[in-house]
């Protein structure tokens, strides 16, 4: 049986995964606009390795976290993240309304977040001592 803190520490290394994750992601999305169709070997390998590598961190994140929460918040992170990036790497331009949807993303995962925890804190109460 998982005792309390275990559950707690366990689904806080399952965030860390996740942000992991997703900043993976960013990277593999920035790589796979770099590699041109996957032209640019450099770019193509980097675009692998980082695929590889938010895998394996999802999949960590996901043995704790419900999927559909961490599946939205991992593609939150990446398409904001990747958007953001972008527009400063990659001179992409971003206009003010679609600033103001990749904002409502951020507000999503927030709230995903929170309720992640609310879920947490429910199942404390229920566990008995």
């Amino acid at each position: 049986m998982t005792t309390i803190n275990e559950t707690k520490n366990g689904s806080g290394r399952a965030w860390i995964m996740l942000l992991l994750a997703g900043a993976f992601e960013i990277g593999y999305a920035l790589s796979v606009g770099g590699s041109k169709a996957f032209t640019v070997p450099s770019w193509s390998i980097a675009a692998a390795v980082f695929f590889l590598l938010t895998l394996y961190a999802l999949s960590v994140a996901l043995k704790t976290i419900d999927v559909g929460i961490g599946y939205a918040v991992w593609a939150g992170i990446g398409s904001v993240g990747a958007a953001a990036l972008g527009s400063v790497l990659l001179n992409q331009p971003i206009t003010l309304i679609q600033a103001f949807w990749l904002a409502v993303i951020i507000g999503g995962v927030v709230w995903l977040k929170l309720a992640d925890s609310a879920k947490l804190q429910a199942r404390k109460r229920r566990v008995p001592a």
